[in-house]
């Protein structure tokens, strides 16, 4: 261990806080082709909020680059790149593949490559071992060894970090599977769990968003349906949450960069095997309409209180996929405002942990699907008494410290609340998943 010398590629979410930890006890190299990115972490800058100007000093070891050259001297690569879907919701292996294709020339005998990101089951020595081998000239399991431990990084969560949460570990040969274990459990508090198999380790990542998803969806169902029976979803959860083996989800938006990703790895690999899952998909067909149910549920209780649609604004308060966190990928509220403004209704963004440029460039996406630019607009502080509807798409702090009144108070008189995350207590608000 004393020789090893890290290259982590990709310094997103998951990238850096494991560069920064790495950074602490073994010459660590962090890499991302973003040269912005790189500039603002050598200023001590994170834009994710996952470590602070504290942290990046401690890791005395750590340093940045996007230059592919300066790779070469490392003895351990990490590929931590986001995973996404196209348009389609079919397997985006781009960012992986280029990554492999990067570290593949600097490659010597008896390095490993290890792979944090999310794939379906048999991706890793399927698509990127090829890609090393090509590029490097060396065979994987002879001249050099590859690992796959999965990401669990919640963003925004500073209770269950990167060392505090058990990891799962495994090699493609045992003295590998051996040495990436030993690796990790350097940095890893909560200890490791080592998987028989890179495939296994595969499959056991990608099931825990699924099995999220699918129990989310299953509350998305009992809201809508509850809904229609008039019975608050909320209520019955409480009661139901009384017996001591109840499952305690909450319906809502799932977005983000895993439970509505990773569902579509898994179903991608099984179609493929001829296999054609019902449950999985079924779950990612319910939560992926909720935005659409949500907007829907704003304008008929605008109707139903006789508010004109003409003319009318709406108010969208948070955009990220999930409190307290800066994160917009894959965010649902998205498809919330897109919706509303498919009624021909004004629609105002605010969200305090999202920069302005960001915010911007999220609803300019919404333009190029063709919702029309003047009905959408960002703003950093929404204006008292003037909006028609009220959307509490996201829980941050910030939301939930001005409470009933401060947020009553942007909406004109008799304006709808539609509470999505329950922010607010049952009797403030007009409807509420």
């Amino acid at each position: 261990m004393d020789t090893l010398k890290i290259g982590v590629v990709g310094l997103g979410y998951v990238g850096l806080p494991l560069a920064v930890a790495f950074g602490k006890m073994f010459p660590t190299l962090g890499f991302d082709l973003q040269h912005g990115r790189i500039e603002a972490l050598q200023r001590g800058e994170d834009h994710t909020l996952e470590v602070s100007a504290e942290e990046l000093a401690e890791a005395r070891l750590l340093r940045f680059s996007s230059q592919p050259a300066d790779l070469s001297p490392c003895t351990v690569y990490i590929v931590a790149v986001p995973t996404p879907v196209d348009l389609h919701k079919r397997p985006n292996l781009g960012p992986l593949l280029s990554a492999s294709a990067s570290v593949a020339p600097h490659l010597r005998p008896g390095d490993c490559v290890i792979f944090e990101s999310t794939v379906y089951p048999g991706a890793t020595e399927e698509i990127c071992v090829p890609v090393l081998e090509k590029g490097s000239g060396l065979r994987c399991n002879h001249e050099f060894t590859v690992g796959y431990s999965p990401e669990r990084i919640n963003p925004g969560d500073k209770e269950h970090r990167l060392s505090h949460i058990v990891k799962i570990t495994s090699g493609s040969t045992e003295a590998a599977a051996e040495f990436v274990d030993r690796l990790y459990r350097q940095i890893i508090q909560a200890g490791t769990h080592k998987a028989s198999s890179i495939r296994v380790a595969e499959a056991a990542k990608v099931i825990e968003n699924i099995q999220r998803d699918i129990n989310i969806a299953l509350m998305n169902e009992l809201a809508m349906l509850f809904n229609r029976m008039g019975i608050d979803t909320q209520e019955v959860l409480a009661a139901a949450g009384s017996k001591w083996n109840f499952l305690k989800f909450q319906p809502g938006l799932v977005g983000g960069h895993c439970i509505g990703v990773d569902p579509y790895y898994l179903t991608h690999k099984a179609r493929e095997l001829g296999y054609f899952p019902e449950i999985i998909l079924a779950g990612r067909r319910v939560n992926d309409k909720m935005g659409l149910y949500v907007a829907n549920q704003v304008v008929q209780l605008m109707t139903r209180k006789g508010l004109s649609l003409v003319h009318a604004r709406v108010l969208v308060m948070g955009l990220t996929f999930k409190e307290n966190c800066p994160d917009v990928r894959n965010t649902l509220v998205l498809s919330v405002v897109e919706e509303l403004c498919r009624f021909h209704l004004h629609v105002a963004v605010c969200d305090p942990w999202v920069a302005e440029e960001e915010g911007q460039q999220a609803l300019a996406s919404l333009v190029q699907r063709g919702v029309e630019a003047q009905r959408l607009s960002w703003i950093a502080e929404p204006e008292p008494n003037r909006y028609q509807a009220i959307v509490l798409a996201v829980a941050h702090q910030q939301f939930v410290a001005m409470g009933v009144e401060q947020i009553r108070a942007l909406g004109v008189e008799g304006a709808v609340i539609f509470d999505v995350k329950h922010i607010l207590p049952a009797e403030a608000v007009d409807g509420r998943l």
